[in-house]
Protein backbone atom coordinates (compact mmCIF):
# COMPACT_ATOMS: atom_id res chain seq x y z
CA UNK A 1 0.00 0.00 0.00
CA UNK A 2 1.36 3.42 -0.93
CA UNK A 3 2.28 5.96 1.71
CA UNK A 4 0.01 8.80 2.77
CA UNK A 5 2.50 11.27 1.31
CA UNK A 6 1.69 10.02 -2.19
CA UNK A 7 -1.51 12.09 -2.17
CA UNK A 8 0.54 15.22 -1.53
CA UNK A 9 2.79 14.35 -4.46
CA UNK A 10 -0.23 13.80 -6.70
CA UNK A 11 -1.61 17.21 -5.73
CA UNK A 12 1.74 18.77 -6.55
CA UNK A 13 1.90 17.05 -9.92
CA UNK A 14 -1.67 18.06 -10.68
CA UNK A 15 -0.78 21.71 -10.11
CA UNK A 16 2.22 21.65 -12.45
CA UNK A 17 1.88 21.83 -16.22
CA UNK A 18 5.16 21.43 -18.08
CA UNK A 19 3.25 21.51 -21.35
CA UNK A 20 1.90 25.03 -20.89
CA UNK A 21 3.73 28.17 -22.03
CA UNK A 22 6.66 28.82 -24.31
CA UNK A 23 9.62 26.46 -24.42
CA UNK A 24 11.67 28.96 -22.42
CA UNK A 25 8.96 29.22 -19.76
CA UNK A 26 8.66 25.44 -19.50
CA UNK A 27 12.43 25.08 -19.17
CA UNK A 28 12.51 27.70 -16.43
CA UNK A 29 9.68 25.94 -14.57
CA UNK A 30 11.43 22.57 -14.67
CA UNK A 31 14.75 24.10 -13.65
CA UNK A 32 13.09 25.51 -10.53
CA UNK A 33 12.22 22.07 -9.15
CA UNK A 34 15.47 20.66 -7.82
CA UNK A 35 18.20 23.28 -7.78
CA UNK A 36 19.21 23.03 -4.13
CA UNK A 37 21.61 20.30 -3.06
CA UNK A 38 21.64 19.19 0.61
CA UNK A 39 23.96 21.06 2.99
CA UNK A 40 27.52 19.82 2.84
CA UNK A 41 27.33 18.73 -0.78
CA UNK A 42 30.11 20.04 -3.01
CA UNK A 43 29.08 21.40 -6.42
CA UNK A 44 31.87 22.18 -8.89
CA UNK A 45 31.37 23.29 -12.50
CA UNK A 46 33.53 21.51 -15.06
CA UNK A 47 33.99 21.23 -18.82
CA UNK A 48 33.63 17.50 -19.55
CA UNK A 49 35.21 17.15 -22.97
CA UNK A 50 33.36 20.15 -24.35
CA UNK A 51 30.13 19.33 -22.51
CA UNK A 52 29.01 21.54 -19.59
CA UNK A 53 28.77 19.51 -16.39
CA UNK A 54 29.22 19.70 -12.65
CA UNK A 55 30.64 17.41 -10.02
CA UNK A 56 28.16 16.69 -7.23
CA UNK A 57 30.01 15.18 -4.28
CA UNK A 58 28.51 14.22 -0.92
CA UNK A 59 30.77 14.43 2.15
CA UNK A 60 31.24 10.63 2.45
CA UNK A 61 31.58 9.98 -1.29
CA UNK A 62 34.35 7.63 -2.46
CA UNK A 63 36.50 9.51 -4.97
CA UNK A 64 37.04 6.28 -6.90
CA UNK A 65 33.33 5.51 -7.48
CA UNK A 66 31.70 7.68 -10.17
CA UNK A 67 28.18 8.01 -11.57
CA UNK A 68 27.62 9.81 -14.87
CA UNK A 69 24.08 11.23 -14.64
CA UNK A 70 21.83 12.19 -17.58
CA UNK A 71 18.77 14.24 -16.66
CA UNK A 72 15.26 13.78 -18.03
CA UNK A 73 12.98 16.28 -19.73
CA UNK A 74 11.98 14.78 -23.07
CA UNK A 75 15.30 15.81 -24.66
CA UNK A 76 14.01 19.41 -24.73
CA UNK A 77 13.75 20.33 -21.03
CA UNK A 78 15.93 19.82 -17.99
CA UNK A 79 19.39 20.96 -16.96
CA UNK A 80 21.94 20.81 -14.18
CA UNK A 81 19.57 22.91 -12.07
CA UNK A 82 16.50 20.70 -12.50
CA UNK A 83 18.21 17.56 -11.19
CA UNK A 84 20.88 18.79 -8.76
CA UNK A 85 18.91 17.73 -5.69
CA UNK A 86 18.19 14.20 -6.94
CA UNK A 87 21.78 13.79 -8.10
CA UNK A 88 23.07 14.89 -4.70
CA UNK A 89 20.97 12.26 -2.95
CA UNK A 90 22.36 9.64 -5.33
CA UNK A 91 25.84 10.77 -4.33
CA UNK A 92 24.90 10.37 -0.67
CA UNK A 93 23.36 6.91 -1.00
CA UNK A 94 25.86 5.47 -3.49
CA UNK A 95 28.84 7.11 -1.74
CA UNK A 96 29.98 8.19 -5.17
CA UNK A 97 31.01 11.32 -7.02
CA UNK A 98 28.37 12.18 -9.61
CA UNK A 99 29.05 13.98 -12.88
CA UNK A 100 25.80 15.79 -13.67
CA UNK A 101 25.83 16.31 -17.45
CA UNK A 102 24.18 19.26 -19.26
CA UNK A 103 23.81 17.68 -22.71
CA UNK A 104 22.44 19.75 -25.59
CA UNK A 105 18.66 19.93 -26.02
CA UNK A 106 16.21 19.80 -28.92
CA UNK A 107 14.92 21.50 -30.97
CA UNK A 108 18.10 23.58 -31.16
CA UNK A 109 20.20 20.41 -31.08
CA UNK A 110 18.25 17.34 -32.24
CA UNK A 111 19.42 13.73 -32.34
CA UNK A 112 22.20 12.64 -32.12
CA UNK A 113 23.47 15.63 -30.10
CA UNK A 114 22.43 14.18 -26.72
CA UNK A 115 24.08 10.82 -27.44
CA UNK A 116 27.23 12.53 -28.71
CA UNK A 117 27.47 14.64 -25.56
CA UNK A 118 26.90 11.69 -23.23
CA UNK A 119 29.59 9.67 -25.00
CA UNK A 120 31.97 12.66 -24.93
CA UNK A 121 31.45 13.11 -21.17
CA UNK A 122 32.08 9.41 -20.56
CA UNK A 123 35.27 9.47 -22.60
CA UNK A 124 36.34 12.59 -20.69
CA UNK A 125 36.02 10.61 -17.46
CA UNK A 126 38.25 7.91 -18.89
CA UNK A 127 40.72 10.59 -19.95
CA UNK A 128 40.75 11.90 -16.38
CA UNK A 129 42.01 8.51 -15.23
CA UNK A 130 38.71 7.09 -13.99
CA UNK A 131 38.60 3.40 -14.89
CA UNK A 132 35.54 2.14 -16.77
CA UNK A 133 35.00 -0.47 -14.05
CA UNK A 134 34.53 2.31 -11.50
CA UNK A 135 31.83 4.15 -13.49
CA UNK A 136 28.06 3.72 -13.61
CA UNK A 137 25.70 5.59 -15.94
CA UNK A 138 22.26 6.63 -14.76
CA UNK A 139 19.43 8.88 -15.88
CA UNK A 140 15.69 9.37 -15.70
CA UNK A 141 12.96 9.41 -18.35
CA UNK A 142 14.61 10.67 -21.56
CA UNK A 143 17.85 10.49 -19.60
CA UNK A 144 17.05 6.87 -18.80
CA UNK A 145 16.67 6.12 -22.48
CA UNK A 146 19.83 8.12 -23.12
CA UNK A 147 21.61 5.97 -20.54
CA UNK A 148 20.83 2.88 -22.59
CA UNK A 149 21.55 4.64 -25.90
CA UNK A 150 24.95 5.67 -24.53
CA UNK A 151 25.76 2.07 -23.59
CA UNK A 152 24.83 0.94 -27.10
CA UNK A 153 26.89 3.73 -28.69
CA UNK A 154 29.92 2.89 -26.54
CA UNK A 155 29.58 -0.78 -27.38
CA UNK A 156 29.32 -0.05 -31.12
CA UNK A 157 32.41 2.17 -30.95
CA UNK A 158 34.45 -0.39 -29.05
CA UNK A 159 34.89 1.75 -25.94
CA UNK A 160 35.35 0.05 -22.56
CA UNK A 161 31.96 -0.26 -20.92
CA UNK A 162 31.03 0.97 -17.45
CA UNK A 163 30.46 -1.35 -14.51
CA UNK A 164 26.70 -0.83 -14.35
CA UNK A 165 23.77 1.35 -15.40
CA UNK A 166 20.60 2.54 -13.65
CA UNK A 167 17.80 3.78 -15.94
CA UNK A 168 14.87 5.34 -14.05
CA UNK A 169 11.48 5.31 -15.81
CA UNK A 170 13.41 5.11 -19.11
CA UNK A 171 11.86 6.36 -22.35
CA UNK A 172 13.00 3.59 -24.69
CA UNK A 173 10.36 3.52 -27.45
CA UNK A 174 9.91 6.85 -29.18
CA UNK A 175 7.18 5.32 -31.36
CA UNK A 176 5.04 4.81 -28.25
CA UNK A 177 3.91 1.27 -29.04
CA UNK A 178 3.70 -0.07 -25.47
CA UNK A 179 0.32 -1.17 -24.10
CA UNK A 180 0.88 1.02 -21.04
CA UNK A 181 0.52 4.08 -23.29
CA UNK A 182 -3.17 3.17 -23.20
CA UNK A 183 -3.62 1.25 -19.95
CA UNK A 184 -1.80 3.81 -17.74
CA UNK A 185 -2.84 7.00 -19.56
CA UNK A 186 -5.49 7.93 -17.00
CA UNK A 187 -3.17 7.25 -14.05
CA UNK A 188 -0.14 9.16 -15.36
CA UNK A 189 -0.18 12.73 -14.04
CA UNK A 190 2.94 13.84 -15.91
CA UNK A 191 2.95 12.44 -19.44
CA UNK A 192 0.29 12.65 -22.15
CA UNK A 193 0.93 10.08 -24.91
CA UNK A 194 -0.08 12.49 -27.71
CA UNK A 195 2.33 15.16 -26.49
CA UNK A 196 5.03 12.54 -26.03
CA UNK A 197 4.83 11.75 -29.74
CA UNK A 198 5.29 15.45 -30.54
CA UNK A 199 8.35 15.54 -28.30
CA UNK A 200 9.77 12.43 -29.96
CA UNK A 201 9.41 13.95 -33.41
CA UNK A 202 11.03 17.16 -32.21
CA UNK A 203 14.11 15.32 -30.98
CA UNK A 204 14.32 12.83 -33.87
CA UNK A 205 14.08 15.61 -36.48
CA UNK A 206 13.13 13.16 -39.24
CA UNK A 207 15.41 10.29 -38.21
CA UNK A 208 14.03 6.73 -38.08
CA UNK A 209 12.48 6.34 -34.62
CA UNK A 210 13.47 2.67 -34.55
CA UNK A 211 17.19 3.43 -34.52
CA UNK A 212 18.55 1.84 -31.33
CA UNK A 213 20.26 5.03 -30.19
CA UNK A 214 16.92 6.84 -30.53
CA UNK A 215 14.72 4.01 -29.25
CA UNK A 216 16.90 1.63 -27.20
CA UNK A 217 14.03 -0.85 -27.22
CA UNK A 218 15.49 -2.00 -30.54
CA UNK A 219 19.09 -2.35 -29.34
CA UNK A 220 21.38 -5.38 -29.15
CA UNK A 221 22.06 -5.77 -25.43
CA UNK A 222 24.53 -8.65 -25.59
CA UNK A 223 27.65 -7.82 -23.60
CA UNK A 224 26.21 -4.83 -21.75
CA UNK A 225 26.84 -4.38 -18.00
CA UNK A 226 24.30 -5.13 -15.24
CA UNK A 227 21.18 -2.97 -15.20
CA UNK A 228 18.97 -1.78 -12.36
CA UNK A 229 15.71 -0.46 -13.84
CA UNK A 230 13.15 1.27 -11.62
CA UNK A 231 9.73 2.30 -12.91
CA UNK A 232 6.38 3.24 -11.42
CA UNK A 233 3.26 1.18 -12.03
CA UNK A 234 1.23 4.36 -12.64
CA UNK A 235 3.06 5.69 -15.69
CA UNK A 236 2.69 5.32 -19.42
CA UNK A 237 6.37 4.40 -19.78
CA UNK A 238 5.90 1.22 -17.74
CA UNK A 239 6.17 -0.99 -20.82
CA UNK A 240 9.20 0.96 -22.07
CA UNK A 241 10.97 -0.34 -18.97
CA UNK A 242 9.59 -3.87 -18.76
CA UNK A 243 10.16 -4.68 -22.44
CA UNK A 244 13.77 -3.49 -22.38
CA UNK A 245 14.35 -5.48 -19.21
CA UNK A 246 13.06 -8.63 -20.92
CA UNK A 247 15.11 -8.03 -24.08
CA UNK A 248 18.30 -7.34 -22.12
CA UNK A 249 17.82 -10.37 -19.90
CA UNK A 250 17.26 -12.57 -22.95
CA UNK A 251 20.58 -11.26 -24.32
CA UNK A 252 22.38 -12.44 -21.18
CA UNK A 253 22.49 -9.15 -19.27
CA UNK A 254 22.04 -9.24 -15.50
CA UNK A 255 18.85 -7.20 -15.00
CA UNK A 256 17.17 -6.11 -11.79
CA UNK A 257 13.72 -4.74 -12.63
CA UNK A 258 11.76 -2.96 -9.91
CA UNK A 259 8.16 -1.96 -10.60
CA UNK A 260 7.00 0.27 -7.76
CA UNK A 261 3.30 0.00 -7.01
CA UNK A 262 1.23 3.19 -7.57
CA UNK A 263 4.33 5.31 -8.12
CA UNK A 264 4.33 8.12 -10.73
CA UNK A 265 6.91 8.91 -13.39
CA UNK A 266 10.42 9.46 -11.95
CA UNK A 267 9.08 9.24 -8.40
CA UNK A 268 12.69 9.18 -7.16
CA UNK A 269 12.76 12.95 -7.68
CA UNK A 270 10.57 13.30 -4.56
CA UNK A 271 13.30 11.97 -2.28
CA UNK A 272 12.88 13.56 1.15
CA UNK A 273 9.14 13.97 0.62
CA UNK A 274 7.94 10.50 -0.37
CA UNK A 275 9.05 7.44 1.67
CA UNK A 276 9.00 5.26 -1.44
CA UNK A 277 11.39 7.69 -3.11
CA UNK A 278 13.74 7.51 -0.14
CA UNK A 279 13.72 3.71 -0.28
CA UNK A 280 14.22 3.65 -4.05
CA UNK A 281 17.23 5.98 -3.96
CA UNK A 282 18.69 3.98 -1.06
CA UNK A 283 18.20 0.81 -3.14
CA UNK A 284 20.10 2.39 -6.03
CA UNK A 285 22.92 3.37 -3.72
CA UNK A 286 23.26 -0.10 -2.21
CA UNK A 287 23.06 -1.77 -5.62
CA UNK A 288 25.78 0.46 -7.06
CA UNK A 289 28.06 -0.02 -4.07
CA UNK A 290 27.75 -3.78 -4.53
CA UNK A 291 28.80 -3.51 -8.18
CA UNK A 292 31.51 -0.92 -7.65
CA UNK A 293 32.83 -2.05 -4.24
Amino acid sequence: MASEQLEQVKELLGAIDLLDGTLEERRALMDSFGQEAPDGTSVTTVDAGGVPAEWIVAPAADADRVILYLHGGGYSLGSLDSHRRLVAHLSIEAKARVLNVDYRLAPEHPYPAAVDDAVAAYRWLLGQGVRAGRIAISGDSAGGGLTLATLLALKDAGDPLPAAAVPLSPWTDLEGTGDSMRTRAAADLMIQPARLKETADLYANGADLRQPQLSPLHGDYAGLPPLLIQVGDAEVLLDDATRVAAIAEAAGVSVTLEVWDEMPHVFQAFVGLLPESDRAVARIGAWLQARIP
